[in-house]
């Protein structure tokens, strides 16, 4: 059987690393009186904790070194099988051919009074928790392999995957195959470590998109709780499963001579989200040794999801406990018949070590560790290590997506009439033509052109030079901005930021696109935003001092300076008037900027960066800032102090409910430019945000000591089911509420330079509203109220949508 194994061009070739003289021990095992493969058969080496399992297609391969063995094949309703081989070459061959069972079974009886499945139901959850009481912690090996199918081809960034949906064909290919190989470690009540040693993908993807590693991602069905689509679902055997779940017995099966029950499950209500198929109980010992199951439909939001199937199987270890041995995950998505692709993840788990002594270095912040030889691996070490074996479609899709990727791209292969940039490299891009213009009323027509360096010198540079031309206020803008990193995460960056442009007053608090404004100008002579010129210079420095603390040091130099209306152009509404650009305080400022973060939140070590995760949906971040601005030593044109604290809360309330809250202090010390104070975020008309206040304007109330709470609450559409309302627990509907305050002032030094009289909330302000959306569209029609300081505005309704912010 030929094995091929084909390292992805973005894979480094030299290793030099010695590879220890590793044999194969490989065949295909099939039903023996159909010749049928069996896929996914467990594959053991007697007298030992190694294994693995076969592919799709019956086919399996174990790593040894030379020596003796003998190989045990089983499938559940199958005699398992035992081969003994001498391995002493590269490659010897075991085949399997397995005889369905003859046990004589007894048949199912049912008779009056309780189902007989609750009480092997209840001796099985019983068993779990003995079964828990014997593992403190374990060590394991994983190989997994994720396999992405679509219609069209994939282009994969750093953290994102861009897929074609092919057009009219919806034939699903493989376009595009991630594998790697992971040693992991759990200790109670919560320590987890994951460490990938080796990682090879096709040459369309990079490296650092995969981690998902066999631990990480699998869900271990002797759990009570399964985390799926960012909801927790109750596992089969959860204290409260049997309340949840209708059980029945479909029929009794066999391994061996030992009896199964096999057990079909599915929520007692429909309209819970869960899981529905077969889970398989031992006879006797009520262990747990197998599931295949698929999600129901509500658990499926907007039926995005044509199947999510899951499939497990458990071995047994120390003769005490068992353990995972796989985990495979298949899921085809079709999103309103636009995008179809299909996910398969396949991954195996071996060489457990029940109960070890841990290294107190393990466990730390980094959940997920990617060696730093990881990618080097090369053939030779694939060769070597455990794998799943490629099926013969999966060799063919390493072939043509490694071609292709090989093939010199031209220009017009990256160009997007949509996109805003266009790829000559992979670090290297232009403006394209839909970020070469924009439109407001101080420049009037504006054309815009950048160049931009992304992830160069092995991901550690990032620079950007973009140039701007307004033809009203006949200015030319530049803009100049370039990070380096340092570190074997980069968790160290300078970056410098040197511009002469136009700035969006109180642009903080501004989250809308840079064609929002442009189309709205242009086609109704509407614009919110307001602008200013400022030109200079900062420098800043930051760093993870330690895996929670991040501290940075910063100098700001710059000069700002009034802008004015230059253009009163618009396609319509010739008779109306753009409402007058306001004065900021010109002025000089040169400040120093220090800052910290506290984020708790664990992390993943892809290689080259950390990513902070939320693993059970809870976390607490803190964020300060002081800015500080000195006449006599920074020699600047104000004097101030500027102390800014930011938090931001996220809890799991109710089943999948979300609690999220944001913070933010800022007081000023001094005298404050107008055009540095902070605006509370507010919306323009018929649109909002999310963290917004929805009853305010854009850039309605300001103030330099400001007091924000933002409270949103997610429900989904758990409310919808726990009340059983009829319709809307059925049709995903889906349900979010927010409580909004405010309170807001201006220093007494801050009001000797301002021009304006602007409004405050020295008594709190207070709003309130919900929203609601369907799973499957992009947008919420939200409502709210001002509870005090009613004037314009007391009732709002909008819509809240990504595709405008």
């Amino acid at each position: 059987m030929q094995k091929i194994f084909i390292v992805g061009a973005c894979l480094l070739i030299f290793s030099g690393q010695t590879v220890s003289q590793t044999y194969s021990i490989g065949g295909k095992i099939t039903d023996k009186i159909t010749g049928l493969p069996l896929s996914y058969a467990n594959v053991r080496v007697l007298n030992s904790s190694l294994g693995t399992a076969s592919n799709p297609e019956g086919e399996y391969e174990i790593k040894l070194d030379a020596g003796n063995y003998q190989l045990i094949a089983s499938y559940i309703g199958y005699k398992t099988d035992t081969i003994s081989v001498e391995l002493k070459s590269n490659f010897a061959d075991a085949d399997f051919s397995l005889l369905q069972t003859d046990v004589t079974l007894p048949e199912i009886v049912i008779l009056p009074g309780e189902n007989p499945a609750l009480e092997i139901m209840r001796n099985a959850v019983r068993k779990k928790k003995e079964r828990d009481k014997k593992i403190s912690g374990y060590e394991f090996e994983a190989f997994t392999k994720a396999v992405i199918r679509t219609p069209g081809e994939i282009k994969a960034g750093s953290n994102t995957i861009v897929i074609d949906v092919g057009g009219e064909d919806t034939t699903l290919n493989i376009a595009g195959i991630i594998e790697n190989e992971s040693k992991g470690y759990f200790q109670k009540p919560d320590n987890y470590k994951e460490i990938i040693t080796a990682r090879k993908q096709t040459a369309n993807f990079p490296s650092t998109i995969n981690i998902l590693t066999g631990g990480r991602v699998m869900q271990n069905f002797y759990n009570d709780e399964i985390s799926f689509l960012g909801e927790f679902l109750p596992g089969p055997l959860a204290d409260y499963s049997l309340n949840y779940y209708y059980f029945y017995i479909e029929r009794i099966v066999a391994i061996d001579n030992k009896t199964i029950f096999q057990i079909h499950m599915t929520p007692d209500d429909e309209s819970d989200p869960g899981f529905e198929g077969s889970i398989y109980i031992l006879d006797e010992t009520y262990d747990l040794i197998k599931v295949d199951l698929n999600l129901n439909k509500a658990a499926n939001p907007g039926g995005v999801f044509d199947t999510v199937s899951i499939f497990q199987q458990f071995a047994l270890y120390d003769e005490s406990v068992y353990m995972p041995v796989d985990y495979r995950l298949f899921a085809n998505v079709n999103y309103l018949n636009i995008a179809r692709f299909g996910f398969g993840l396949n991954t195996i788990l071996y060489d457990y070590k029940i109960n070890p002594e841990f290294n107190e270095d393990i466990f730390s912040k980094a959940i997920v560790t990617v060696e730093p030889e990881a990618d080097k691996k090369d053939s030779l070490y694939w060769l070597s290590t455990q794998t799943i074996p490629n099926t013969e479609e999966e060799a063919k899709a390493y072939n043509r997506i490694d071609s292709i990727k090989n093939v010199p791209r031209t220009f017009w292969d990256d160009f997007s009439i949509l996109s805003s940039r266009i790829k000559l490299s992979d670090n290297f891009e232009i403006s394209a033509p839909v970020g070469i213009y924009h439109f407001n009323r101080i420049e009037g027509h504006a054309l815009d052109y950048g160049f931009f360096l992304n992830d160069a010198l092995d991901k550690r540079l990032s620079s950007s030079l973009k140039f701007s031309y307004g033809f009203a206020d006949e200015k030319f803008k530049t803009d100049f901005y370039s990070s380096y990193r340092l570190g074997d995460y980069r968790t160290y960056k300078i970056q410098l930021n040197a511009f002469n442009r136009i700035n969006v007053l109180f642009g903080e608090s501004d989250d809308y696109n840079e064609l929002t404004p442009t189309i709205l100008a242009l086609l109704t002579k509407y614009e919110f935003r307001d602008y200013f010129y400022s030109k200079g210079f900062d420098l800043e420095i930051s760093g993870d001092v330690f895996p929670v603390v991040n501290l940075k040091l910063g100098f700001i130099n710059r000069t700002d300076k009034n802008a004015y209306n230059n253009s009163d152009f618009s396609f319509f509404s010739k008779n109306k008037t753009y409402r007058s650009n306001p004065a900021i305080y010109v002025t000089k400022v040169n400040a120093v900027k220090t800052g910290f973060k506290l984020d708790f939140r664990d992390f993943i070590e892809d290689g080259y960066s950390r990513r902070r995760i939320s693993l059970g949906g809870s976390y607490i971040t803190f964020e300060g800032d002081v800015t500080l601005s000195d006449p006599d030593i920074l020699k600047s044109n104000v004097d101030f102090t500027k102390y800014e604290l930011r938090s931001e809360t996220r809890l799991r309330t109710f089943r999948n409910c979300i609690l999220n809250i944001k913070t933010n202090l800022i007081y000023n010390n001094g005298t404050l430019p107008f055009q540095m104070f902070h605006s509370l975020p507010g919306n323009i008309d018929a649109v909002s945000g999310s963290y917004t206040f929805r009853t305010l304007k854009y850039n309605e109330i300001l103030g330099d000591r400001i007091v924000t709470i933002m409270i949103e609450h997610f429900f989904g559409n758990e409310l919808f089911r726990w009340l059983q309302v009829p319709g809307l627990k059925d049709w995903d509907i889906i349900l979010d509420s927010f409580f909004n305050i405010a309170y807001t002032d201006i220093s007494n030094k801050s009001k000797t330079i301002l021009n304006y009289s602007l409004q405050t909330f020295k008594n709190p302000f207070y709003e309130i509203g919900f929203g609601i959306g369907h799973a499957l569209l992009p947008l919420t029609i939200e409502f709210a109220w001002k509870l005090n300081h009613k004037d314009v505005n007391n009732f709002r309704v909008s819509i809240n949508s990504f595709i405008v912010n």
